[in-house]
C-alpha cells in the first residue's frame, strides 16, 4: 500500500525582536502570515519574507515555513 501526503495549509512566520530581557538578550516573537499557497516556490516565499522584514522591524531573525499535511494510506 502506498502512503500519500496531502498538504492542508502552509504558513510563513518571521521572528521579530520585541524587547530585551534583564540579561540584555533580545526577545523574539513570531509574526505569522497564513494562507501561503501550498505549491508556492521556496525562493518566492523567502523573497517575500525578506521584503516584509524590511518594513516590519530593524531587528528580525529567521523565516519559518510551517506546512500542515495529512498522511493517507491508499
Amino acid at each position: 500500500m502506498a502512503v500519500n501526503k496531502i498538504v492542508n495549509s502552509t504558513n510563513m512566520a518571521i521572528e521579530i525582536q520585541t524587547s530585551v530581557d534583564k540579561a540584555g538578550d533580545p526577545v523574539f516573537t513570531k509574526k505569522t502570515f497564513s494562507n501561503v499557497r501550498n505549491n508556492a516556490d521556496a525562493q518566492a516565499i523567502y523573497d517575500v519574507a525578506e521584503a516584509i522584514k524590511g518594513v516590519l522591524s530593524p531587528t528580525t531573525r529567521g523565516t519559518l515555513l510551517n506546512v500542515s499535511s495529512d498522511l493517507v494510506n491508499n
